[in-house]
């Protein structure tokens, strides 16, 4: 069985769905299968082995001036194409404007309006591609936002269309008006012409039926996969400097920014450490340039009141660092505000023996009962993770890595996830 895999490159930073679809398609050719992953916009960026295709597709650059400079949509390709080469892309992303949704209004509708918007000739050498010359039994498109592809696809393509939900509406959300409610009707309208509809979690399925107004019995539930491949040592033998032997660590690792939680643990992390002298804070993860200001302008004064009880570890360069890092947490604690689709960092965690400490929403109980271990707080109740943070104890420190890593290979490892997903896309229609 040949699979495409259509992902949206991050435009230079580490994404979690990137990452994600990056290893999906590794455990779909462990399952056997002729797995592809093709990335659009930009390259994509991951701390892992990258899978995927070395050309990039629907490339950034064009198809921003598509809609924004006036006659650009119809110089022929051959003018054009030589703007979509990953080497062009990556550098001139690393010098462009945001990709927050705020700003990306009229063109996150142009893009859903596929063959009938300004991008017509990129959708449309995409479509050749896939259709004539890769021919692939199944596509499975990454997110909903590169749905305008879908009804063009679909009149040409006999094979199986698949979409996997990842977090569409945190991004559909924060839409102005009237560009929220404009993208809202597309999606609707292109994802009813998917076969199926994919989700990491229960609670995502629940939520997003409701929220593009999809039938139950188009909606199935996948394994979140994660890269188990030369995960050694224990949190207890990489501990960083300054960390003595009788101090909890609590650490922060995801992207900086408000709805992963970030300003949220530095709140709780400043309230913790007036009354802790036995507690040590941790945050690391990808800082993008559109929150830096107020993440340093928050993290200095609790630094110069506590010192290194509050470090600052930046963003890892590969997974290696990224999981010796992990492994120095007695807990993670990532407070999210956004109720999360997957919650990747708490199957990082326990692969590395490490429970996590993370809210009662969203796929979070999911995850805690897959792994087999960690801590839910209430987010409703004021100062609730405070609470739990103040009444960890050395005692209460998990003896249960081994079961922690087990219990994450055993539901989440790519070899098994791999086969499970691979019979998802094998069902007939």
């Amino acid at each position: 069985m040949k699979i495409a895999i259509i992902t949206a490159g991050g435009a230079g930073m580490f994404c979690g769905s990137c990452m994600q679809d990056n290893t999906l398609v590794r455990a779909l050719r462990m399952a056997g299968t002729d797995a592809l992953l093709l990335p659009t916009y930009t390259p994509i960026r991951v701390d892992e082995e990258n899978a995927s295709d070395s050309r990039v597709f629907l490339g950034g650059i064009n198809v921003y001036l598509d809609s924004k400079l006036p006659g650009w949509r119809f110089l022929p390709r051959s003018m054009k194409s030589w703007l979509d080469r990953p080497s062009i892309v990556k550098w001139l992303s690393k010098r462009s404007s945001s990709t927050n949704a705020v700003d990306l209004g009229s063109l996150t509708v142009d893009l859903l309006k596929g063959n009938e918007g300004p991008q017509r000739q990129e959708i449309q050498e995409l479509i050749q591609y896939l259709v004539h010359d890769l021919r692939p039994d199944v596509i499975l498109f990454s997110n909903a936002l590169l749905s305008g592809i879908v009804p063009e696809l679909r009149r040409q393509f006999s094979g199986r269309l698949f979409c996997l939900l990842q977090g569409d509406d945190i991004f559909l959300d924060a839409l102005p008006e009237p560009w929220k409610s404009r993208a809202m009707q597309l999606v609707r309208s292109n994802t009813s012409h998917f076969d199926q509809v994919l989700t990491h979690s229960r609670y995502y399925s629940q939520f997003m039926q409701h929220y593009l107004s999809l039938p139950a019995s188009k909606l199935t539930t996948i394994p979140l996969t994660i890269d188990d491949a030369e995960v050694v040592g224990s949190h207890a033998g990489n501990r960083e400097a300054g960390a003595s032997a009788s101090m909890l660590t609590v650490g922060y690792f995801a992207r900086i920014c408000p709805e992963k939680g970030a300003f949220r643990f530095l709140d709780a992390a400043a309230a913790t450490l007036q009354s802790r002298d036995d507690l040590r804070f941790v945050i690391g993860g990808f800082l993008p340039e559109l929150h830096r200001a107020a993440f340093e302008k928050r993290l200095k004064p609790i630094q110069s009141a506590f010192g290194d009880r509050l470090h600052w570890a930046g963003s890892p360069a590969d997974r290696e660092s990224k999981m010796q890092l992990i492994r120095s947490f007695d807990w993670l604690c990532v407070p999210t505000i956004y109720h999360e689709p997957k919650g990747l960092y708490v199957l990082e965690a326990a692969l590395a023996g490490v429970p996590s400490i993370v809210p009662n929403h969203g796929a979070f109980p999911e995850r805690i009962q897959s792994v087999g271990g960690g801590l839910l707080f209430d987010p409703s109740v004021v100062r609730s993770l405070e609470t739990v943070l103040s009444s960890l104890r050395k005692d209460t420190r998990t003896s249960r890595g081994d079961i922690l890593r087990q219990n994450c290979l055993t539901h989440h490892g790519m070899q098994t996830s791999g086969e499970t997903i691979a019979k998802v896309l094998s069902r007939e229609r």
